[in-house]
Parts: C-alpha cells; structure tokens; sequence
C-alpha cells in the first residue's frame, strides 16, 4: 500500500508509504487530501527532498457497462477501480428524448395541409455527417477519462496503456461481420475519440486483448467471467493492472541454433491496493415536463440538479438517517440516499449537514 504525495503547487511526486505520511502529517510537513476519485493523498508544505519518479502506468480494460482501471509500479499495485458505465441509461434517456419530440412534432404539424406549406423548420447544419460519436459510448468514454485525469493528478504517470478492440459490427443486427473492412462500428469511433484525448495526459499503448489474457495467466491472476456485473477486483479491475503490468513484462519469442522458443522478460509485483467502486449520480437532468400529462391537462417539471433548500443532487451530506447524497426534495424536506442511490429517508433541511458539493461521481 503506498499514499499518493504532491507538491505545493500540486505537482504529483513518488508515492510514500502510510507510515511516512502519518508523520508528516503530525509533524506539519505535509496536509491531508482527498482526489474526487475517492483516493487519500497528501500535499507537502514545504519543499520536497527529490524528484526522481519511476515509471507509473495506468491501465484502461474499457468495456459497455463496465470498466476497469488499475495503476501499476514495477513494485506495487497503486490504485484499482469498477467502473459503473452509464451506457445503458444514456440509451433508454436518448430513446425517450426522441418519443417527446416525435410527439411535439405531430402535435404542431396540421398534416392535412401541403407538405410545402405545412410549418417545417429548415435545417440548420447537416446532421448527417460520418463519425459521429453516440452519446452512450461518449458518455462511457467521458467518466473513463474523468477518472483517469483524477489520477493524473496526483501520480506521476509515464505512460497509459489501453486494450485496444477490433471490432466490426453490422448495426442492423448487432452482430460482426467478417473481416471485409466495410463494416462502420461506433466502439471503433469511440476508442479513436478516446486515444486522441488520454494522448493529452501521458503517451498511450494500445495493447490487444490476448496480450492482456497471457499476461494474467503469466501473473497467476483469475478474472471473475461468470458475472461480470459484481463490484469486485476480480471482474474488471484485474484487467486493468494486467494491461498497466504489460509495461513491465513481455512475451519474446528467440531463436538459437537448436531451438524456437519464448519466454517472459521482466519483472512485475502485484500487491494490494485500494478497490473503489465508481458511478455517476443516477438523478435526471431537467426536462421540459413529464411525458404523460397530469389530471387536467397540467404537466409539472421534471428532473434538474438543484433543490429548493441551497442543495444540489449528488451533494455528499450529513444526515439523522446517516451519511449519504442528495438525491431529491420536497418543499421543506431533502431526501437522503446511499451509495446505492436507494433513500435512507426524507429529512428536514435543517438537519442536513452539507460534507461536501456534489462532483459528478459516486465513490463507494
């Protein structure tokens, strides 16, 4: 276990040991941080005693609805995380955004009249221009490089390294096609989108993913392949460290005079290190109103961020129920939930004890 340190003007350094820390800590020498990653590091007061880092390496096992991270040193295992992908809830919002407009449009267009006199807008841009990224698999790709610029910061990273996908998919029936190189799949546009942006933090490695499958069998790791929904290390994270570990092992093959052969090369250590599960808050963004109207004909406001009561949704508080975040409330009450996003219960908002402003993630 190792504590991430920075500097004074929050330059990440090498990371310390708990121990170290503690008494910099007691000694005035360094203050207690926490990064919206849900990670704990220090920030040194004065100034630092070196500034040789050696290779840390982030790994991205990017997935649909979930994603695995790891930060890996030659020696220890720095960071692990689950990530919760919105893809889906992207999906079934964008669905229903499009079911609201359809029916805006039937209602304010008298279809008995001419289609040239009937009250079409004119298009304004070509919205039918190629590469465009989906919303769900932006959205996937968004909360991926939020975390990754999370650690950025307070690890000095050297390198990124990402499993590269080779898909080619028909979008008619959701199935790959052969290799014919004709096929348009969006994963594909996502990853160009996503290794254009992580090249901003650290240089990127695409890594394959039967690289990543011998390199785990090579460490004597075991991923968890029956349910791959279970926030654990051994679902998703675990390919996270293995594709960061890839920077420091490798597969060659050689050849002498007698033999064709391979054999690893290098050297890797894998310990323990802090697990967190990542989500983005589950509350609605503001809509014009509800789909269906209310009894006579009145259609009340839904979703938005805010609260009547100086809150906002996602707002990490204090609370008689217990500690958790703002997910709604009424016109004298807030309404408190878990992690889990399941409401530990409705309380007044002079009880509420405000901990920390929402961030736009959930770290359990």
């Amino acid at each position: 276990m190792r504590v991430p340190v920075v500097n004074q003007n929050h330059q990440p350094l090498m990371p310390t040991t708990p121990a170290r820390a503690r008494k910099w800590i007691a000694s005035g020498k360094a203050v207690k941080r926490w990064s919206d990653c849900g990670q704990f590091y220090v920030q040194l007061t004065g100034k630092p005693s070196g500034r040789v880092a050696q290779d840390i390496v982030v790994g991205i096992d990017p997935g649909k609805n979930f994603s695995g991270i790891g930060v890996q040193s030659a020696k220890f295992t720095l960071y692990t995380a689950h990530l919760i992908l919105p893809f889906q809830t992207v999906r079934d919002r964008m669905d229903s955004r499009r079911l609201m407009r359809q029916g805006r449009r039937k209602r304010r267009i008298n279809r008995k009249v001419d289609f040239l006199n009937r009250a079409h807008r004119q298009k304004r841009f070509d919205n039918r221009c190629q590469g465009k990224l989906p919303p769900s698999i932006r959205a996937n790709r968004q909360l991926e490089l939020r975390i990754v610029s999370e650690l950025c910061k307070i690890y000095p990273v050297s390198k990124i390294r990402y499993e590269y996908v080779r898909a080619d998919v028909d979008l008619t029936s959701g199935r790959k096609k052969a290799k014919s190189g004709k096929g348009f799949s969006p994963v594909m546009v996502g990853q160009k989108w996503m290794l254009s942006q992580l090249e901003k933090f650290a240089p990127v490695v695409k890594v394959e993913g039967y690289q990543t499958a011998s390199t785990r069998k090579h460490l004597g790791l075991t991923k968890n392949k029956l349910d791959k929904s279970n926030p654990e290390f051994n679902t998703h994270a675990v390919d996270g460290v293995t594709i960061a570990a890839t920077a420091f092992v490798e597969y060659r093959q050689y050849h002498t005079t007698k033999v064709d052969s391979g054999d690893w090369f290098g050297n890797v250590t894998i310990t323990s290190a802090i697990f967190k599960v990542i989500l983005r808050p589950p509350y609605s963004r503001r809509q014009l109103h509800l789909m269906l109207p209310a009894k006579g004909g009145v259609r009340r406001r839904y979703g938005g961020s805010t609260t009547r009561h100086g809150l906002r949704k996602g707002d990490f508080v204090k609370s008689p129920k217990g500690v958790g975040y703002v997910s709604g409330d009424t016109e004298k009450q807030v309404s408190v939930s878990d992690a889990n996003w399941k409401r530990l219960g409705q309380i007044a908002s002079s009880k509420v004890q405000l901990i920390r402003r929402s961030n736009g993630l959930i770290v359990v």
